[in-house]
């Protein structure tokens, strides 16, 4: 598929707004490598060719071990998370497919422990802006270079 659109160019206002979301984000108090672990996973339900390579790259650059990047996707049968990684890619997985069933309580259950109330919402953030990433870029054709 060729690129339909150059969205930075069509609209710099917008993805300015957007932008400074990920200036927020960039901020929080969330570790870099679980950000890029949830974009990752986000962007692979979402069948997001660029933003993965873009988040595997930046992932591997931040010092993010093969192992985990290869099975992140599988994350629940592997050892190699945290649960603090496991309640973060649950909730990831959870908002990216919202449409399929809402947030249970159970699930809150799971995550809540995990993350101070400034951080889940930070967590849930960047969840929103990665899938709104996502839609961008397979909306207007973006591939990997």
């Amino acid at each position: 598929m060729e690129p339909r659109l150059n969205f930075f160019k069509a609209n710099p206002e917008a993805m300015k707004a957007l932008s400074g979301v990920e200036q927020h984000i960039a901020r929080a108090g969330l570790e870099k490598p679980l950000m890029e672990l949830v974009r990752l996973r986000a962007s692979q339900i979402n069948g997001c060719a660029y933003c993965l390579d873009t988040h595997s790259a930046d992932a591997r650059k931040a010092g993010e071990d093969e192992r985990r990047l290869a099975t992140v996707a599988l994350w629940r049968d592997t050892p190699f998370f945290s649960e603090r990684e496991r309640a973060a890619l649950e909730w990831t997985e959870a908002l990216t497919r919202i449409a399929d069933r809402p947030v249970s309580d159970e699930l809150w259950a799971r995550v809540a422990p995990h993350f101070s109330a400034e951080d889940i919402v930070d967590l849930t953030v960047l969840i929103n802006a990665i899938n709104g990433w996502n839609r961008l870029a397979i909306a207007f054709g973006k591939r990997p270079a």
